[in-house]
């Protein structure tokens, strides 16, 4: 299985992406990575370490101040353009991994890659922890800010699809993101979406408001990308705030200190499942013809490892042919209505 790497990605590239393939190579036996970027700073980093990895060189890297449309077009010798090109053209390149510019990212399934026919746009599906030993998505999370209903439809068969792959469980719970659980509550487009997503052949349980998004009781909550990423931003920041708190009232007090000895495991476990960048690889962008993981601009190698193995499991369960099929199950759905 081949994965294209965007190398020069993010605020700890190249260094923190090339050891990270060189972690999945040595994970994964059956894989191989294409690295674009500067292939003299790659090759320095990889020390002579290039089994299964194939350097494309690429001078050029698209940074967050570059406009991401303008970039796409016209940075055409940059390394996530070279990683999309080899991505479209190649047929053996299964997926993309980038922590580059979300904007540019986007923009670049979009003009590169293209959309899964029958999805009205792609959207961004991070995932983090909940109260209870599971996970929740959220999608989207910030690739779409302005949404129809029918765009809020689509990011909730994709979202079901993808949960039920990367946790081996089906028909996972969808929910709406609303300011009340009631089917009344909630603006416009909340109102017409519940309507569709009721309708629609997901495991849809209605209105959730955005203290449940960590309950435990979704697996996948349904927004568009504005107030998605509110709450992601929100959550993101409450958890550490949260840690900075117990951390300083601990150091406070002499017996705290002591106690926090006895607990020294329980905070350990606690802040690996609760650490959300340490334990979750990229967020995949669903609804492009081929797989395309967005990772975190601050990642580091152990989330591109992940990511390049969340890409190899996505492709090995066809993640694609499954929202296929959700679209066909959808439209089987509408024509019986």
């Amino acid at each position: 299985m081949k994965v294209v790497v965007d190398a020069f990605g993010g605020d700890n590239a190249p260094l923190e992406i090339v050891e990270g393939v060189v972690l999945a190579i040595e994970k994964n036996k059956d894989l191989s990575v294409i690295l674009t970027g500067k292939k003299q700073e790659i090759e320095n980093i990889l020390n002579g370490r290039t089994e299964r990895i194939e350097i494309v060189d690429a001078d050029e890297v698209i940074t967050n101040n570059d406009k991401p449309t303008e970039a796409i077009r016209h940075k055409t010798n940059s390394s996530l353009v070279k990683a999309y090109d080899i991505l479209k053209e190649r047929e053996d390149v299964v997926g993309l991994v980038s922590a580059g510019s979300t904007g540019a990212v986007l923009a670049g399934a979009i003009m590169k890659i293209g959309r899964i026919k029958g999805i009205s746009r792609p959207a961004l599906a991070p995932i983090l922890p909940t109260k209870l030993d599971s996970d929740v998505i959220i999608i989207d999370s910030g690739a779409n800010i302005d949404c129809k209903p029918i765009n809020l439809l689509h990011f909730a068969l994709m979202g079901s699809a993808y949960y039920s792959i990367i946790y081996n469980k089906a028909n996972p719970k969808v929910a709406l993101l609303s300011n009340g659980i009631e089917e009344e509550k909630g603006n416009e487009l909340v109102k017409e979406s519940h309507s569709l997503l009721k309708n629609a052949p997901i495991n849809f349980i209605g209105n959730r408001e955005g203290g449940d998004f960590m309950s435990g009781e979704v697996d996948v909550m349904v927004a568009d990308g504005f107030a998605g990423n509110a709450l992601l931003k929100g959550t993101e920041g409450a958890v550490g705030a949260v840690l900075s708190l117990l951390k300083k009232s601990i150091k406070s007090h002499t017996l705290s200190k002591i106690g926090a000895l006895f607990m020294k495991k329980t905070f350990k476990e606690l802040k690996e499942r609760i650490d959300i960048l340490k334990k979750h690889a990229g967020s995949p962008l669903l609804g492009c013809k081929k797989l395309v993981v967005k990772n975190h601009g601050s990642c580091r190698r152990y989330n591109i490892c992940a990511s390049i193995e969340q890409t190899m499991l996505l492709h090995k369960n066809n993640l694609v042919e499954k929202i296929e099929k959700s679209l066909e199950a959808l439209e089987k759905v509408n024509n019986n209505d």
